[in-house]
């Protein structure tokens, strides 16, 4: 064998080894990816074969499947689509899927490692390989008042069981109806979800845990809180309260809202200045305070963290290296501080549970084909946030917003209420978005919540969160606790 035919033999081998590696690397190694990937359409098209498990509310079926007369063997139907949208999600021959759809696939089409001993006992029996079920925590008394107290208005609704931290209701709108992306039609499932995404309200969007935005006042909780915990301050402690602020190393002068003034002797206690949201004082204490106690106290209840619910959950963020200016307008949850619905609830869900926050989740239960029980929630603990001494003051500063201060429309007879209003400014020319969070009864929480309205929903520019996410609360809280 000359040198040339040596050479040419050796890349050959060279390359089928290369090929052998490559494919193997593909079947082997990357296949459990490339199946879960929701672009796959070959992997859609196989799951359509399936009896896909149900997703359920209160014990009804809220997404099945049911056999169909065309190649694909069965239809995912959505009843009651638009309410629970957000939450479950979409299944598609053209984008795959979304929400609980997604994050609990494997347990939906019957291919979790849970339900091993159950495949094999069908491929013995010959049965077709069945999905399991998923039982999600939400309420649909609570997901229904929390759509219709929104309305029209693009926003969130967050509600947590204060004792175990399941997601009771979880709201975003607007919403779309997921049956038609759903539908076996290329066309006509291409032509709905390019309608979607023209939309300039972004309905496809969960505002609840997909979107960060500036928590204004809302905020002002963490930064008590965070006094509080450094043991310099108690809710007496009195404070200054300028009428106005100018920021530490700045020209920038810092005014109360509507330019009102906090106190007449330029100083009060932290709960009144918690009470009546008092822009300057705040500004003020969070310089004293400091940013590192700041930041430790935001990230103790969750900031700066992803996590999923299942549903992937993105982190509310509090920056490092903050200039003193930067402190003053992050004190008062503006600048660059940004969270989510699902964060401010769990921020409220944490002080009424005395200060130990608890991990969010929405599926309550998986079971089997068969119904058995493969699997339940385990609440558990994200950590201590906070002291519970530190969790019994804010929880009274919380009441005092609501019974005198700036939410009173969150009162309910016979009930005290906790919460905090939140008018957070945006860019120069949009109207601010409205907050609320809180939580009921304030003696023994059983529901947390925490409401947003983008860009002051019906109200524009003349909103606040008083006066438009606060009533919003108050509803949804009276339905929990009927």
């Amino acid at each position: 064998m000359n040198d040339a035919i040596r050479r040419v033999s050796t890349v050959a081998i060279v390359l089928l080894l290369a090929l052998m590696v490559a494919a193997t690397n593909i079947q082997v190694r990357e296949a459990p990816s490339l199946n879960a990937d929701g672009r796959n359409v070959r992997s859609i098209y196989r799951e359509f074969g399936v009896s896909r498990g149900p997703i359920i509310v209160d014990g009804e079926s809220v997404v099945s499947s049911v056999p169909s007369d065309d190649a694909f063997g069965y239809q995912r139907t959505y009843t009651d689509g638009p309410l629970f949208s957000h939450v479950t999600g979409y299944f598609s021959i053209v984008f795959g899927r979304d929400g609980i759809e997604r994050a609990e696939n494997e347990v939906l089409n019957g291919t979790a490692d849970s339900f091993f001993l159950r495949r094999m006992q069908d491929l013995v029996t010959g049965h077709q390989q069945r999905g399991g079920s998923v039982e999600l925590t939400l309420a649909r008394k609570l997901q229904e008042v929390a759509t219709e107290a929104l309305g029209d208005q693009r926003g969130a609704v967050v509600a947590l069981d204060v004792r175990t931290g399941a997601v009771l209701a979880m709201v975003s709108t607007p919403t779309y109806d997921p049956a038609r992306l759903a539908k076996h039609s290329s066309s006509k499932v291409n032509d709905a979800y390019q309608e979607l995404l023209a939309d300039d309200s972004h309905p496809l969007r969960n505002r609840a845990t997909s979107s960060v935005y500036p928590p204004g006042s809302t905020f002002k909780v963490l930064t008590a809180a965070a006094a509080l915990e450094s043991g310099a301050y108690q809710a007496d402690t009195v404070i200054p309260a300028p009428d106005t602020f100018t920021l530490p190393q700045s020209t920038s002068v810092l005014q109360n809202f509507g330019g009102s003034r906090c106190s007449p002797t330029g100083e009060q206690t932290l709960a009144d200045a918690l009470r009546i949201s008092c822009n300057t004082a705040f500004a003020m204490l969070g310089g004293e305070v400091g940013q590192e106690q700041l930041r430790k106290t935001a990230e103790a209840f969750g900031f700066n963290e992803r996590s999923s619910v299942p549903i992937p959950v993105a982190a509310s963020r509090i920056p490092a290296d903050l200039t003193a200016p930067e402190l003053a307008l992050s004190s008062i949850g503006q600048m660059d501080i940004a969270a989510t619905p699902l964060q401010m609830a769990s921020v409220a869900q944490a002080i009424a549970n005395g200060g130990d926050r608890l991990e969010p989740y929405l599926v309550e239960r998986v079971r089997d084909a068969n119904l058995d029980v493969v699997s339940e929630a385990d609440p558990s603990s994200a950590g201590r946030a906070v002291s519970g001494t530190t969790a019994r003051a804010l929880t009274e500063m919380m009441v005092g917003v609501v019974e005198s201060g700036s939410g009173t429309a969150a009162r309910i007879p016979g009930i005290r209420v906790a919460g905090k209003t939140g008018t957070a400014q945006t860019t120069k020319d949009a109207a601010p978005h409205a907050w609320f969070m809180g939580f009921a009864p304030a003696d023994s929480p059983q529901i947390a919540v925490a409401v947003l309205v983008e860009n002051g929903g019906s109200m524009g520019s003349e909103a606040t969160g008083g006066a438009v996410a606060a009533p919003i609360a108050r509803k949804v809280l009276e339905a929990g606790l009927r």
